[in-house]
């Protein structure tokens, strides 16, 4: 509700957010493995109202060839906006909001991976958002890492992304659409969870050093968190795989 100057309140006289969160709260996430059949590797992702679909094609031949590396493979990602993804219809040619986060995405990834084992070749990497509820570069870069593991791409860990924010002079985690909008600052981290490495950090707004910190904490947490769902949705693929082609054991009859 707006105040009485008519600046809308983001949290609430119960000190809860718009959505009923709490400040440290994650919006609910569901990541499925393995969902394009053409693909070499995929993953979908809900994340709040975002519904983001990632396909893995590679390593494969470089198309153009002058493009090739000749002592590693060449990585690309796409990042795209359906024109039904937001609610006034986008256009489907890609802006430059759109080159700029497949070139983030790219940047944020490509230290994870071993390019050196497959020079002369290429890695694409197509996310297409298919609705958009603030913060779809990290559900992207979250969901796009698990692709690549779905893909077979060998890797020193997942890439997990998180971000963070102030709303009302309080820093938040996780910020939705709104929040994003009408919010004083944002910042979206990445880290790779196994060393603690930082390979996305951007921030838009402006902190104090201490809430700098705080908020940089509270997106570590928050990326944790995230990655123990990207490892179980890894972990329900090869599960329902495995169970898939194990012959069910036969019935024994005991004799009388």
């Amino acid at each position: 509700m707006p105040n009485k100057k008519g600046v809308e309140k983001l949290i609430n006289k119960k000190g809860r957010r718009i959505d009923g969160r709490k400040f440290d709260e994650l919006r609910p996430i569901k990541i499925d493995v393995g969902v394009l059949n053409k693909a070499n590797g995929s993953a979908y992702i809900e994340w709040g109202k975002n519904k983001i679909l990632v396909g893995v094609y590679g390593p494969r031949e470089v198309h153009p060839r002058h493009l090739s590396k000749y002592d590693k493979a060449l990585f690309r990602s796409r990042y795209h906006m359906a024109p039904f993804s937001v609610a006034e219809r986008k256009s489907p040619a890609p802006s430059r909001r759109e080159h700029e986060l497949s070139k983030v995405i790219r940047e944020c990834l490509e230290p994870t991976i071993f390019t050196e084992l497959f020079p002369r070749t290429s890695i694409d990497v197509f996310i297409e958002v298919l609705q958009a509820e603030g913060g779809t570069r990290c559900a992207g870069i979250t969901a796009t890492s698990v692709a690549l593991a779905d893909a077979g791409i060998p890797i020193k860990d997942l890439v997990v992304a998180c971000a963070s924010g102030k709303i009302d002079g309080k820093i938040v985690l996780d910020l939705s659409d709104i929040e994003d909008q009408k919010g004083e600052a944002d910042m979206p981290v990445a880290i790779i969870p196994r060393t603690g490495e930082i390979t996305l950090l951007q921030m838009d707004g402006i902190f104090t050093q201490d809430e700098f910190e705080k908020a940089l904490q509270i997106s570590i947490e928050g990326c944790k968190k995230i990655n123990a769902i990207q490892r179980e949705a890894i972990k329900n693929k090869y599960l329902v795989e495995k169970a898939s082609i194990e012959p069910e054991p036969e019935e024994t009859v005991n004799e009388a």
